[in-house]
């Protein structure tokens, strides 16, 4: 195993040789449901990234995705800017944001490209979105990007999670296109005791994905809309904090915070029920049970894979470049605890290996690769957040 030790205020970071990695101890004895759900084989590919800062200074940035052409890439900041960031590592700083609640972990989350994005300009954002005198939602947005203004035009939410509340923890909230007029959007549940509850509730969308389209329609195929009482733009339920999310093959997969343990990587079927707060693989924070204090029980999905303890999981993506041809349809992962990156080998819906890759890089909130297949990392600091190439050397 390597780690790449990234010197912050430099454009260029040095690799270094790092102590093997270990799981560390567990914080429940909960037995897996199945021989591959957790503690897949440790794997060393032989592949050491280099890591090359792009651009500095940046306050909490949250989300990044990628401009057609090799024009640069899109990225927003927690306290509520939207920068574009060229490929020489200059800013320019993108009006049309929405107004964010910058508090706790809300601001200004997730921005994702349509697939016709280079035809069409579309674009949605995540953020926190202030209401009342002290609330907020997770809200999405959708609008169309002017490259020549350096703007966004014709921003309208197309989601707003209800209720509001005043406790500006666990937004979610990834933003992933299903095609391009179809958007999941990814919630958490709000942290406290009384709100993680509403992950079970159909009348609220804590702790929920949500299909809407991106004129702020619901599309009819959804699982509840003609359950009486549903949200009708829920898709699936019973999540804690769902930070990363892409489509895999055709399906939506998540990834999401678990307490003292039970990280987990979730298959999304539609109307399916993920059992938070009611089962769990990990604990409090004080060391009590959640909920039934089991990790398993009748109607409640389990996770594809589960992580004690914790990597703290971000965004998400399956690489599909040649650049690590090695790791081509494996799912990369960022970490913000320990930090770096984590790399699974699937095989149909069954994690055979994981890797730990650039432990010593930071908080990495989200990934994206770029269109030569190097991978961009995005590191959550303040005042010195990052954008960096994970490149072969």
């Amino acid at each position: 195993m390597f780690k790449t030790i990234l010197t912050l205020c430099a454009i260029a970071a040095t690799p270094a040789l790092a102590d093997p990695w270990e799981w560390g101890d567990r914080n429940t004895d909960f037995a897996p449901a199945f021989p591959e759900q957790t503690r897949a084989p440790l794997t060393d590919s032989g592949i050491e990234p280099a890591a090359t800062a792009i651009a500095s200074g940046l306050e909490n940035p949250w989300g990044v995705d990628v401009l057609p052409d090799g024009s640069g890439y899109l990225i927003t900041e927690r306290t509520g800017a939207l920068w574009k960031i060229g490929p020489d590592g200059s800013k320019t700083q993108i009006a049309g944001v929405p107004e964010v609640k910058a508090e706790r972990q809300g601001g200004l989350l997730d921005i994702t490209l349509a697939p016709d994005f280079a035809q069409s300009g579309v674009l949605c954002l995540s953020y926190a979105k202030p209401i009342g005198v002290d609330g907020s939602a997770t809200a999405a947005a959708c609008g169309t990007y002017d490259n020549t203004d350096n703007r966004i035009d014709d921003l309208r939410d197309v989601f707003v999670q209800t209720p509001a509340v005043s406790q500006h923890m666990h937004f979610g909230s990834r933003v992933v296109f299903e095609d391009n007029d179809t958007i999941f959007v990814t919630t958490g549940e709000r942290f406290s005791l009384t709100n993680r509850r509403k992950a079970q509730d159909l009348d609220s969308t804590f702790g929920k994905t949500v299909r809407v389209n991106i004129d702020g329609t619901v599309p009819v195929r959804n699982p509840f809309t003609s359950t009486g009482g549903a949200r009708p733009e829920i898709y699936s339920l019973g999540h804690r904090n769902i930070q990363g999310a892409m489509i895999r093959e055709g399906v939506l997969w998540t990834i999401e915070h678990g307490p003292a343990g039970g990280d987990e990587l979730n298959r999304i079927e539609a109307g399916k029920n993920y059992g938070w707060p009611v089962i769990s693989y990990g604990e409090n924070y004080n060391g009590s049970s959640v909920g039934s204090g089991k990790a398993a029980a009748d109607g409640l999905e389990q996770p594809v894979y589960f992580w004690d303890p914790v990597i703290a999981p971000a965004g998400m993506l399956t690489y599909t470049g040649n650049a690590f041809g090695a790791w081509k349809n494996d799912v990369l992962i960022g970490s913000l605890n320990p930090g770096g990156v984590v790399r699974l080998s699937i095989d149909g819906n069954r994690v055979t290996e994981e890797e730990r890759l650039v432990t010593g890089i930071g908080r990495v909130r989200d990934l994206a690769q770029d269109q030569d297949g190097t991978i961009l990392a995005l590191i959550d600091a303040n005042p010195n957040g990052q954008l960096v190439r994970l490149s072969l050397k």
